[in-house]
């Protein structure tokens, strides 16, 4: 896997970028801007989303998708959930044939309920054996940061997950690989909604034992999920479960538990989307199509049903955590 194309010069696209970079892998980053592209090209830097970051020279950007694309023998995709279906709709005349295509993203699809890599089959036209997915503890600015991390590279084809794996290996970044992707991008998915509910917790003053009891509950019912469809409970406890979600739910640069934490203060939802600076906390929107994913196949999953309550139906998040903490439900166990 000599050439990768990235798809998305976000701060996480552009880190993954500067990962495989590092590796010794040559890559093309796609900028949906052209004044991101020609910076990155001539100063080495993506000052939108990752400043004081100098990328490497095997990194080029452009902004015309088609060239990024060309003899790429994998793409990453790196755009908000949300937006997956259209972009890759526009740039799927150009997909190399038999490329690997790799999600970044982590959520759940509005409307349709599917994983992303479900998507990506869907609209690319491939085999479920040429998607992958990357899950884990991925915070953009510690990882171009270099400080050391680890991930998952899920694909049910093992072999196309180790091909990524040694394209992406360097010393400050260690990839594993796993063959269940049902969970990996659940975990993913889930622990946005855990974190927004973490923020909200921190935002009205509540210290670690609330934390750790959201944390804990949180991946009782992602676990749950899972097994309704049919992950391997394994994954949970690992790093694209409890390893994801810890660093999401704690971390300040979470964009998830930031946002939350102003919701928790008493801002609107208005007011802590343009906090924000127009960067998408994913699980504001994804709490709604995994909330209607756990009805469909009859499963528990309360903090997410609140965090959607918060979100899109006015719900005071004070009303919420004492809901989570206080309540009794019929045979509840960890």
């Amino acid at each position: 896997m000599d050439r990768v194309a990235v798809l998305g010069a976000g701060s996480w696209g552009t880190a993954f970028a500067k990962v495989l970079a590092d590796s010794g892998t040559d890559v093309v980053l796609w900028a949906r801007r052209a004044d991101v592209a020609d910076a990155i090209s001539a100063e080495r830097v993506n000052a939108d989303y990752l400043p004081g970051v100098t990328l490497p020279a095997n990194l080029a950007a452009t902004s015309d998708a088609e060239k990024a694309l060309d003899g790429a023998q994998a793409v990453v995709l790196a755009v908000p959930s949300q937006t997956l279906r259209e972009n890759l709709a526009g740039w799927r005349p150009w997909l190399p044939s038999g490329a690997t295509l790799v999600s970044l993203a982590k959520g759940v699809e509005l409307g349709t309920l599917k994983r992303m890599s479900e998507v990506v089959r869907e609209v690319a036209g491939v085999p479920e054996d040429q998607v992958a997915v990357v899950s884990g503890p991925n915070l953009a600015k510690e990882i171009a940061a270099e400080q050391p991390t680890a991930t998952v590279i899920a694909c049910t084809d093992h072999d196309r997950a180790v091909e990524l794996q040694h394209a992406c290996s360097n010393p400050y970044f260690r990839p594993y690989t796993n063959v269940d992707v049902v969970g990996c991008e659940l975990g993913g998915a889930c622990k946005n909604v855990i974190a927004l509910a973490c923020g909200m917790a921190a935002g009205m003053g509540f210290g670690d034992n609330t934390m750790a009891s959201i944390i804990t509950r949180g991946l009782a019912e992602t676990a749950r999920l899972g097994a309704a469809l049919g992950a391997d409970p394994l994954t949970f406890a690992g790093l694209a479960g409890l390893g994801d979600l810890v660093a999401t739910c704690a971390s300040p640069l979470s964009r998830n538990r930031s946002f939350g934490e102003r919701l928790g203060r008493g801002e609107s939802l208005a007011q802590a989307q343009e906090a924000a600076h127009g960067q998408v906390a994913e699980g504001v929107k994804s709490c709604s199509s995994i909330r209607e994913l756990a009805a469909r196949v009859g499963v528990d999953m309360p903090i997410t049903d609140g965090v959607h309550q918060v979100c899109h139906e006015g719900l005071d998040p004070r009303v919420l955590t004492a809901a989570l903490l206080g309540r009794e439900r019929k045979a509840e166990r960890q």
